[in-house]
């Protein structure tokens, strides 16, 4: 058992954070603020080969794994610039057209999420059934040689940068009658499908969307992968990655909250000369966090690592104890640094704040504490399903 990165792992992961501090939180504010895109951010990742880490080389990526994707994840929130749609795009779409696409999807689509010129973002929430696929409004029914896809999907990220949306929907079996899931690739400019967007208390460049699909008519092959049988496989192979990807950022997102907050209470003295760090009441609960942190950081080392070994069901566990626990240490340590912070803390100059609603989303996105804990409880601990 070894944590050491390897040689090119801990390159890369030095080289996007010279990118990220390059960029830095107050590139991210202001483009937030300004309603604008992280454009010019996401244009260097995809040109310095940082979106494609996980991509294979013959489709122009780097040939990793979502180890390496989650290391550019991290290292960007760690330098104040959590880009979420490196979760959407290359780790949920560049992952299931890896795995479950055809060949022609695959030449179509993935060299241009490896440089950045494309993006795809993935739509499965529905306002009435959550994410459980099982429950999906979203139906698709066969008409000549395409389809017709009818339904609505909510928080749906970046739609607004986006070539395409991977659909979630439900089609009919006709062996069995029965509805089971597919996977679209349906282009964001289609007839009939229209966006409204969500406004949200969260400071960050990438909009949350609700979609409306009305009649939207796609090609036969917009369906993703050599037919209905790869529907659920693609749809399992998106959500490991997305776990994982997410919980990174938590987890970077939690080191810079820390590192601005102990630069700060090492340097700032109130009473007697010393620095405010030096009284436990302020530097104990910052370890407390950097803890948490820390002990986030090795369950997503694990989750990837299973990850890119195939161990999908034993990635399915870490994965999502990962995504729990980054979400919680994320959380507090954002709050912690406003809070020894004082008044400061509060202030968009010092860049705590602007992540409150970031970090607190991060327990609820992609899948709530709650239901993480109901899949430990039944598949770790062995209980009956509560729900």
């Amino acid at each position: 058992m070894t944590f050491d990165l390897t040689p090119e792992q801990d390159q890369l992961r030095d080289a996007v954070r010279a990118l990220g501090r390059r960029y830095g939180h107050g590139y991210f504010v202001e483009k937030a603020k300004s309603g604008e895109h992280t454009t010019e951010l996401w244009a260097d990742a995809g040109r310095l080969g940082y979106l494609g880490v996980n991509i294979p080389t013959e489709y122009g990526g780097g040939g990793g794994g979502i180890t390496e994707l989650a290391i550019v994840c991290e290292e960007l929130a760690a330098a104040g610039c959590p880009l979420l749609l490196l979760v959407v795009s290359p780790a949920i779409a560049a992952t299931v057209l890896s795995r479950h696409g055809t060949e022609e999807q695959r030449k179509r689509h993935l060299p241009g999420l490896a440089d950045g010129s494309q993006k795809i973002v993935f739509a499965i929430t529905e306002p009435e059934a959550g994410s459980n696929f099982h429950r999906l409004g979203t139906v698709a029914r066969r008409d000549g040689e395409g389809w017709v896809l009818n339904g609505r999907k909510c928080y749906i990220s970046g739609v607004d940068e986006a070539d395409h949306v991977l659909v979630v929907a439900r089609t009919e079996d006709s062996s069995t009658g029965k509805l089971k899931p597919a996977l679209f690739l349906v282009p964001t400019d289609a007839a009939g499908l229209t966006r409204s967007k969500l406004d949200m208390e969260i400071l960050s460049p990438e909009n949350q969307f609700l979609l409306y699909l009305d009649d939207v008519r796609v090609p036969a092959d917009a369906l993703l992968g050599e037919s209905l049988d790869a529907g659920l496989p693609a749809l399992f192979a998106g959500l490991n990655p997305e776990r994982i990807t997410v919980a990174a950022m938590g987890a970077g997102t939690g080191r810079y909250a820390i590192e601005r907050a102990s630069e700060y209470t090492a340097t700032r003295k109130v009473w007697g000369g010393r620095s405010i760090g030096s009284h436990q009441g302020v530097s104990h609960p910052l370890a407390h966090a950097a803890v948490q942190v820390e002990l986030a950081r090795l369950m997503i080392q694990k989750a990837a690592t299973l990850y890119d070994a195939g161990r999908d069901l034993e990635a399915g566990v870490a994965g999502n104890m990962a995504k729990y626990a980054a979400g919680e240490a994320a959380a507090l340590a954002v709050d912690t640094a406003v809070q020894v912070l004082g008044g400061a803390g509060m202030t968009t100059e010092y860049g705590v704040a602007t992540l409150l609603g970031a970090v607190r989303a991060g327990r609820i996105a992609p899948v709530s504490r709650e239901m993480i804990l109901n899949f430990v409880a039944q598949h770790v601990l062995g209980q009956d399903k509560s729900y």
